[in-house]
Formats: structure tokens, C-alpha cells, sequence
């Protein structure tokens, strides 16, 4: 087998154009097995699996009961965008001009949010004249006047969505998001009163935090944006219950989808909205599971493992943030790794002493350098965190058909 797959400097799928061909025209690998029995990989290699990418989002669009908008930031890469699509997302969550036109430039009717809540002025000119972007997510009454001057200077007509993103307390979700972005309720009050004469289409957001594992809190938020409401006493449109939705690692109990979701559409329910739609953000919930990283054992020192990607490539939340993810040792087959496993910490390639990650990883006791590593859970937050720093930026990116999960055999294809 000829293993052919496209290699990119640093992380940028936002630089490249979609309109030019993203992939060589030959077959997905078959298996990640065998993608590096036959690549033998001395650089990081991301396996994307577009079939499990589509039927995740496929199930998240059927259980929600509303429009899903795929968070972009998560993971920009065309082959995940294309796998989605797939899937029956229609509605993408953008934060800049570059995952604006990335996503129009590959779906011509796709619905596109622009929900960063400060935007550079061209940024939403360039959107709304351009791209066709006509919903804008606002916290503050500046960027209230930002949006409406902008879109009005661009001298183009359409139907305006303003969504008031609404400050939440701090939470209990692994990565807390409440410091940076939101209107306090007195003022998300006021934004709404300000924004409906503008709006076709008013709403109002929030966001419980990054891997939340807490279901009863959306319904909470639920709560402080129906009082907010109430507050405002005008029409609402839209309700967005954000991301935060949760996905499995080690040692890290996630409460099933449907019990959030439950809590979700309860809440909404209490609102008494007739006529207004319900929003969601995912992004790693749709990901996660869709994307790995394989990876080289350079050195072995005790229980430390020198590897050839870290914090500044693909594992930066598995530094600070001391995430976890599932691993398994891959060699050559007929070369089968011990039974007996050991907590190993990481060291990435670059020469910051902080390029680490403490683990522990759960790996063969007898592995050494030379052998490969599978790191999983890595469709989110994993390929587009990589950085250029200390020139090791190189990373092939294939397409695999094998299914992530224990089910996969720990020694490589023949």
C-alpha cells in the first residue's frame, strides 16, 4: 500500500483555500494501523475519521431539538467541515473573517453566525456585504452601535439577527468562560430594549462553560435569561444554550447527552416562547471522538516519554490544563507490547522545560523509543492549537475509515 497524505507547516487550515484541492485524490487510509506500518512516521500524523465526525453530528442534530451550529473554532479543517455537512449541520458558529470564508466558501447555503462578541469593524462589513452573514451576537451597547453602523455604511439590505450574550456566574465547567464575555443582567436588559427596533430577529445567549458535567446547569441559565427577559419585556426570537457539552476522558464521568439536553428543553419550555427557536453551540461534543494524533517515542528516561508533538502542537490542553486522553501503543505487528502497563508524563520536542504533560498516560511498560502512540479525543482543540515554535511544526494530515475505541487492535496491520 502506498500511503500518500498532505503535510502542512504549523497549524492553518484558515490560510489555506478551501476552493483549492485539501486532500490528493486517493482513498482513505484504512486503518490507523496500517497508515503507519506504511508511513512509518517520524512527524505527528492527525487521523480525521470523517464517518464518525458525520454520525455524531447526525445524532446531535436528531436529539436537539432546535438548530445545532457547529462551533468552528474547534476544529477548522475542511475534511471535518465536509464530514459535518455530512451529518446534517447546516448552521456554523464563526468568530473571525477567515472561519466566515472558509465556510462560505465551501457551502454556498449554509447558515453562518457571526458569534464573537467583539468584532473588528471591516470583520463584520466584510461579513455582511460579502459573505451573507446576517445574525451578530453583541455585549454591550458599543458593539450594539458597531453592528448597526457597519452593516448600514455597507450599503446592503437584509434581515439583521442581533443575539445579546448574556454574563453567567461562574460555574463548576472544567474551563470556565464567564470572565471574558457577557452583559449583566441589568444591561442585557437594556441591550435587549436597545436592539429589538433593529432586529429582525432578537436573541439572546449564554454559554455554562467549556466540558460542563453539570446538566442542572443550563437550566439555571435557563432561568437568569427568563428573567432577563421578563425584565426587558420585549419579543425574543431566538434562545441559544451555547456549548459546553462534555465528551468522555479518563478518569472523568460525563453525564449522558440526553440528560442535558433534558434539562435544555425543559428549560426553554418555561420560558413560554412560543415562536422562538432554540439554539446550540457544540464544538468538541461533535469532534472530539472524530480525531487523533499519532505521535513517536524519541527517548525514554524512567517513566517519562520523549515525544515528537506537546503543548505548542497538538497537546496543549494536556499541559496547563492537565487533560487526559485515551492512548495506545502501536508497533509493527508480529511485535505485540507487554500486557503490563505503566503511568507515563510526556515531554514535547520543543526546548521549553513547560513543553510537558504530567499525565499519567497508561502505556505498555516496555515501551521505548521508536514506537508510536495513538492519542485520542484530539478532533477538538487538537490540530488547530498547533503553533510554529521551535520549527516543529510539520504534521501530515490523513483520513482514516477505522472507528476510535478499545475495539482497535494494539499491534499494526501487516
Amino acid at each position: 500500500m502506498s500511503a500518500v497524505a498532505r503535510v502542512r507547516a504549523a497549524v492553518s487550515p484558515l490560510r489555506r483555500r478551501a476552493a483549492a484541492p485539501a486532500y490528493l485524490p486517493v482513498a482513505p487510509l484504512p486503518t490507523v494501523d496500517a497508515l503507519v506500518a506504511d508511513l512509518r512516521p517520524e512527524e505527528p500524523v492527525h487521523c480525521i475519521r470523517p464517518a464518525t465526525l458525520a454520525a455524531t453530528a447526525r445524532d446531535f442534530v436528531a436529539a436537539f431539538p432546535g438548530d445545532v451550529l457547529y462551533a468552528v473554532k474547534c476544529n477548522p479543517d475542511p475534511a471535518v467541515l465536509r464530514a459535518l455537512w455530512d451529518g446534517g449541520v447546516r448552521h456554523f458558529d464563526c468568530a473571525s473573517p477567515a472561519e466566515v470564508g472558509l465556510v462560505r466558501t465551501m457551502f454556498a447555503s449554509a447558515e453562518i453566525h457571526f458569534m464573537h462578541p467583539v468584532k473588528a469593524r471591516g470583520a463584520i462589513r466584510e461579513a455582511w456585504a460579502r459573505h451573507d452573514v446576517r445574525d451578530f451576537v453583541l455585549d454591550s451597547a458599543a458593539e450594539l452601535e458597531k453592528i448597526l453602523t457597519e452593516t448600514a455604511a455597507t450599503g446592503v439590505g437584509g434581515e439583521l439577527g442581533l443575539i445579546v450574550r448574556l454574563a453567567l456566574p461562574k460555574g463548576e465547567a472544567v474551563l470556565d468562560l464567564s470572565g471574558k464575555f457577557g452583559a449583566e443582567m441589568t444591561e442585557a436588559v437594556g441591550l435587549l430594549r436597545a436592539a429589538r427596533p433593529h432586529a429582525t430577529r432578537l436573541g439572546i445567549a449564554f454559554h455554562v462553560g467549556s466540558q460542563c458535567l453539570e446538566p442542572l446547569a443550563w437550566r439555571r441559565a435557563m432561568e437568569v435569561a427568563g428573567a432577563v427577559i421578563r425584565e426587558a419585556g420585549v419579543a425574543i426570537d431566538i434562545v441559544d444554550a451555547g456549548g459546553g457539552f462534555p465528551v468522555s476522558y479518563p478518569d472523568m464521568e460525563i453525564p449522558a447527552l440526553g440528560a442535558i439536553l433534558a434539562e435544555i428543553e425543559d428549560g426553554f419550555e418555561r420560558l413560554d416562547l412560543p415562536n422562538a427557536r432554540l439554539w446550540a453551540e457544540p464544538g468538541r461534543a461533535l469532534v472530539a471522538a472524530g480525531g487523533s494524533v499519532v505521535v513517536q517515542v524519541q527517548a525514554r528516561r524512567g517513566d517519562a516519554l520523549y515525544i515528537n508533538d506537546g503543548v505548542y502542537g497538538s497537546l496543549a490542553d494536556a499541559g496547563v490544563l492537565g487533560f487526559r486522553y485515551p492512548v495506545r501503543c502501536l508497533r509493527p505487528a508480529g511485535v505485540e507490547p507487554t500486557d503490563m502497563l505503566r503511568g507515563f508524563s510526556f515531554f514535547g520536542p520543543t526546548c521549553d522545560s513547560a513543553d510537558a504533560m504530567r499525565g499519567p498516560f497508561f502505556l505498555p511498560d516496555d515501551i521505548g523509543e521508536g514506537d508510536w502512540i495513538e492519542i485520542s479525543q484530539l478532533g477538538a482543540y487538537g490540530a488547530c492549537l498547533r503553533t510554529g515554535f521551535n520549527g516543529f511544526d510539520r504534521a501530515r494530515i490523513v483520513e482514516v475509515s477505522d472507528t476510535p475505541g478499545d475495539d482497535i487492535p494494539l499491534s499494526l496491520a501487516a
